[in-house]
């Protein structure tokens, strides 16, 4: 085989190789072309499999939720196990699916030693944007694994609307007016819902019929 091809199957680079030749360490020849060709086997180095770091992360967009959290870690320390991922760190936060300034996620996905970053569902992660997030990861050679694909609770999802809402209010009637404006859209909302459900479950009324005399 070439001297090259040999220095990148020892794990040694082609001036240690070359160096091997030239002292006599490595028997082969040089071709017309130059090429200098290696005929001694390959020796027997075991070339140590890099180790797999995994992460898990979870996440809830309100305090008030921080239980959900334990109960998250387990479900998926439990997943490991089953797969046989070593887990180096348990990640948890509190924060909304649509803050992409989570500072533990960040940390996390910015960690080029985290090879493996397990999650419940998607937007455990990220509410919007999981695919780029997961695009960039494979890059590197990370990768995300969700273990469930199904649509997460409406809990928190509605904590992240609220979180929406009171964004983009804070931007259109400012800082002081923005969490008056928005507890107003959603009681209005809330209010829309249960007039709908009301006059669903309200049977319809005969029309009454004028007597004339």
């Amino acid at each position: 085989m070439k001297l090259s091809e040999y220095a990148r199957k020892v794990g040694v680079s082609y001036r240690t190789a070359w160096r091997w030749y030239k002292n006599g360490q490595l028997k082969g020849y040089q071709a017309e072309t130059g090429t200098i060709i290696v005929t001694d086997p390959l020796p027997n180095v075991v070339v140590p499999t890099p180790v797999q770091k995994v992460a898990i992360y979870t996440r809830v967009s309100a305090a008030e939720n921080k239980d959900n959290l334990e109960g998250q870690a387990k479900r998926l320390l439990d997943y490991c196990a089953a797969k046989g991922y070593p887990v180096s760190a348990v990640v948890k936060e509190i924060g909304s699916g649509v803050n992409d300034s989570r500072p533990k996620l960040l940390k996390l996905i910015t960690d080029s030693t985290i090879s493996l970053i397990v999650v419940e569902h998607k937007d455990r992660l990220t509410r919007f944007g999981f695919n780029y997030i997961e695009k960039l990861l494979a890059m590197q050679g990370r990768r995300i694994e969700v273990i469930n694909s199904a649509e997460n609770g409406k809990e928190d999802l509605i904590q992240d609307f609220v979180s929406i809402v009171t964004s983009f209010c804070a931007r259109l009637y400012g800082q002081r007016r923005s969490k008056r404006k928005t507890e107003r859209i959603i009681a209005e909302l809330q209010n829309g819902q249960e007039s709908d459900h009301t006059s669903e479950a309200r049977p319809s009324q005969p029309k009454q019929t004028q007597k004339t005399g």
